[in-house]
Formats: C-alpha cells, structure tokens, sequence
C-alpha cells in the first residue's frame, strides 16, 4: 500500500516515542531487552583496567551451548591442553598445530586474547622424550628448538606465555625435572631469553601453584624474579594458579604476596582458579566458595599489577577435578548444566557489577 505523507509523519513520531521510551528505561521491545542485558565479566573486569578469561580444551568446543557463553563472558581463553609438548611436538622435530590453532582461532573470531600454556613443564611430555637419556647439549639444543618453533608459530597471536610451569617444589627447592636434572637451574633464563627473541612482544611468565600465599614456595619465585631481573632476564610476570579447596584454607596472605611481587616490576595475574571442595556440594560449602572467589578478585582488583584473572574453565561439566581428585570437585562458577552459582555472583559483586 502506498504510504503517504500524514503515514509517514505518524511513522516518525512513533519511531520517536519509540527511541525515547528506551533511552527511560520504560520499552519493552528487543532494543530495550538489548540495552538491559547486564555486563558479562570481562565487561566489568575492563572498568578495572583487567581481564577475566577461562580455560578451555579442543573436545568441548563441540559443545554449542559451552562456547556460546565461553564466546561472550570472558576476554582471555587459555587453552588447557592443546599448546603443550605432547600435542604440538608428538615426534621429535614433527610439530602439530592443529589443537592450538583451533583455540587462537575460536578467539580472534570472539574478539578475545590468548593467555598461552605452556611451553617448559614436566609433565604431559612425549615419550621421546622422556624414554631416553640426553645430554646437557642434546637436550638444550630440543628445547631450545621447541620454544622458539612453537613460539614463531603463534607470534602477534598471542598476549603471553606460561613460558615456564611448576619449576619449584613445595618447600622451595628446584623440582627434579627432566630439565634440572640435565640443564640445571639456568634452563629457566635460557627458556625466557629464547621465548622473548622468538616473539619480542609476548608478555613471559613463570606459572605456579601454590604460592598464593606467603611462604617457602613463594619466596623461592621471589628469590629467582629478583635474580632473573638483576640479570636481565626478559620476565614479565608471575602467574598463581590458585587451584584451591576449602578444606586446606583461604590464602591470606595473596594480596600482600602479589603486592610483593608488583614491587619488583612484574605483573601478576590469577591464571588457572578453581576452587573444589568434597562432595557432595552444600548450601554452606557453596557459599564459602563464593566467598573465596570474591576474595581472590578482591584481592588482584588491590594490586595495580594484578592484570587480570582466569578459571580452570568455567563450568564444572568440563572440570580436571573430579579425576584428579576423587570425591571432589563442583569447583567453578557455573554447575554442570552451565547454570550461575553463588560464586558466580560473588564476582560480579567483586567485580562492581549486580
């Protein structure tokens, strides 16, 4: 039907009154719903100058419902399993990006940023190397090669990496790894000066568990920053995994402990949090879990250098916990059928939000 010129003018209006009624507050259409979305967490992380991210691995990205929220709720992904030796070097000198590749591009296309884990760790080796004896020159020559051919191939796709992971026992002492054993304590400054030459503006850090709290592991990492950067060692950053359970206490010294290492130049960031307790989960458990999570955000939001903080994944559906750790878990901030729990809204208080 041809509209004329009256049609148009009540059009106009309408439209008007429309745009008006959602700039109050008081439409109900999609664009009001829209404008009344509340803030995700990385939204809220932002006004603070951080970051919130999570984890994830390649078999749940088949999960729709998984990466839609995953998509839109954080800022950071770290891949839990897809950068590390066993997956991107499975024979010696044949790399295989294809696990890595898949979560650097899920992210780019959710316009997020990639925390990268991990390229130096005992564990999650091949058997090639594991299976024979190397000499100092043999195994610092594969290492060598290993970090900077992964490195080049995620150069400028990348904000950092966990360059070096669990090098410290709990009492302080240097972990008998594959590494120590052969190289001694300095494969730890070669680590960082080969990452850094292979992509100069990638964040390095040093990632550990454990030493949250103020004390013999913690202070081994402060001992080895301040001997790093008196070297000139290229180190960015400390980063506390915080897998916590509520049956061994709160850190209570974390915010002073981050502060600490703030103070030597470094940034600090939580990188692997969850928070598991024995099951099964109560009322009382879960709010005491909430409570850790707000505590934990509380206390990196305290410490400029604190840049941001990343769970273990986000929903206990795709938890490492319960087979890790038998008879525990209900660990993150969403359930298993990706529902928001205490915790969840613990952080967005935390976080300024509602």
């Amino acid at each position: 039907m041809r509209t004329t010129a009256p049609s148009r003018t009540r059009l106009r209006l309408a439209g008007s009154l429309a745009a008006l009624l959602v700039g109050v507050g008081l439409a109900t259409g999609p664009a009001a719903q829209a404008k009344e979305k509340p803030p995700t967490l990385a939204e809220l992380a932002q006004r603070h100058g951080r970051y919130f991210g999570s984890a994830t691995d390649n078999p749940e990205l088949t999960d729709a419902a998984y990466t839609a929220l995953l998509g839109s709720e954080f800022d950071m992904i770290t891949p839990g399993n897809g950068m590390k030796w066993y997956a991107t070097e499975p024979e010696q000198g044949v790399f295989d990006w294809t696990k890595g590749d898949e979560i650097v591009h899920l992210a780019r296309k959710n316009h997020q940023r990639v925390r990268a884990h991990t390229l130096v760790w005992h564990s999650q080796l091949p058997d090639w190397l594991t299976s024979r004896t190397w000499t100092p020159d043999e195994l610092r020559a594969v290492l060598k090669k290993h970090i900077t051919t992964e490195v080049r191939h995620y150069r400028g796709k990348v904000y950092s990496w966990d360059v070096v992971n669990e090098a410290f026992n709990e009492d302080g002492t240097y972990r008998e790894t594959i590494w120590y054993k052969t190289l001694g304590p300095g494969y730890i400054a070669d680590a960082l000066h080969w990452a850094h030459q292979a992509d100069p503006h990638a964040k390095l850090y040093l990632n550990d568990y454990n030493i949250e709290g103020i004390g013999p592991k913690s202070d081994a990492y402060y001992r080895l920053a301040q001997d790093l950067k008196a070297q000139g060692v290229p180190l960015d950053g400390i980063g506390f995994q915080a897998h916590l359970a509520l049956q061994y206490g709160y850190p209570s010294t974390l915010e002073d402990n981050l502060r600490r290492f703030s103070r030597l130049g470094l940034d600090t960031a939580l990188t692997e949090v969850d928070v598991r307790m024995q099951l099964p989960a109560t009322d009382e458990k879960l709010a005491q879990q909430a409570t850790w999570y707000r505590d934990l955000t509380t206390a990196c939001l305290a410490v400029r250098r604190c840049v941001g903080v990343t769970v273990w994944d986000y929903t206990d559906k795709y938890s490492w916990i319960p087979a890790v750790f038998p008879g525990e878990g209900a660990a993150l901030p969403w359930d298993e059928l990706l529902r928001p729990k205490p915790a969840y809204f613990a952080l967005r208080e935390a976080l300024g939000g509602k």
